[in-house]
């Protein structure tokens, strides 16, 4: 396992992470021992970094993930996890509520203390509401120790834009941005770096587009995006080999992108991804899915307030 600095926090993380949604029965039910079993896989296998929030499976995934790092010394595996969303149209940034989350989450989580603690997608807020309290509560927490950083998450780039001119924050974490179909996470990169700030990349397979046999229902992309991705997947095939692969070992190809999220609830799939990253990528191969996918390169989807998806109101794609 590689291992990459999180901006300047001191912190090393391995290059594959663990996103812990899946242990929530977000995707699908799941048994919680064999959860359990993925956890310590991820671990065994050189994955030091977890995430998790209250809000996957309404807190069923801190409870289950609890159980499993229960079992593992505390200084094998950095810890974070999320405040501020608890369900699908549920959100509380005040001060009040995310002091009192962390502390049911770390409960939970069966742990004093978290690495990092993100504030969840507050791109569903008015960003004023945020930093009237939100930011202040993070400050508290970390004099309290009971957090040693602190980030936001969220879909749209202009969440980190705006909440960094704003107060300072030691991590960000963004999902479906810098994937083998959309690579605009980059755009920012060198403005994450300047500030120092660590970088969390999150769903290599965008949420399911790549790789996938069945999108989900919910997915919020276009069928444009759904149809382009599924050809590049068929073309896989095709050739014998798998999208799910050569998306991975892009995500954590990349020297500037720290850490990258994957999330299973099956010690198999871990133990799989965790061989495809140590084994080199199909170059031409990657040439020739690319080139699939490039109609909708950089082509994402609405999320949260328009005021933070200011660039789909100018004609951007991001």
């Amino acid at each position: 396992m590689k291992y990459r600095k999180l901006g300047n926090t001191g912190l090393d993380v391995s290059i594959l992470s663990f996103g812990a949604s899946s242990l929530g029965s977000v995707f699908h039910e799941t048994d919680d021992a064999e959860s359990i079993r993925t956890v310590h896989a991820a671990v065994d296998g050189g994955i030091n970094f977890i995430d998790v929030s209250p809000y996957y499976g309404l807190t069923k995934a801190e409870t289950v993930l609890g159980q499993a790092i229960a079992q593992i010394p505390r200084e094998r595996f950095l810890l974070s996890s999320k405040a501020g969303r608890y369900g699908h149209d549920e959100f509380d940034f005040s001060e009040k509520r995310i002091l009192q989350s962390v502390d049911e989450s770390l409960s939970r989580l069966q742990t004093d203390y978290l690495d990092v603690l993100f504030l969840h997608d507050i791109e569903f807020v008015r960003f004023d509401r945020v930093a009237e309290e939100a930011f202040g509560a993070l400050e508290k927490l970390k004099a309290s120790g009971k957090i040693r950083f602190s980030g936001v998450s969220g879909l749209p780039l202009a969440v980190f834009e705006k909440a960094l001119a704003h107060t300072k924050l030691d991590v960000v974490l963004s999902y479906c941005h810098y994937s083998l179909n959309d690579t605009s996470l980059l755009r920012i990169v060198p403005y994450l770096e300047q500030r120092g700030v660590g970088l969390v990349n999150a769903s290599p397979l965008s949420m399911g587009l790549l790789g996938s046999k069945m999108v989900p229902d919910w997915h919020p992309a276009t069928k444009e995006i759904k149809d382009v991705c599924r050809k590049a997947d068929e073309f896989c095939d095709k050739q014998g080999a798998s999208l799910a692969r050569l998306a991975i070992q892009f995500s954590v190809n990349n020297d500037s992108i720290p850490t990258t999220l994957v999330s299973s609830a099956n010690p198999a799939n871990i133990v799989r991804n965790l061989q495809w990253i140590e084994e080199p990528i199909d170059q031409e191969l990657l040439n020739q899915v690319l080139a699939i996918l490039e109609p909708i390169h950089n082509k994402t989807w609405l999320s949260g307030l328009a005021e933070y998806n200011h660039e789909f109101s100018q004609g951007g794609s991001v």
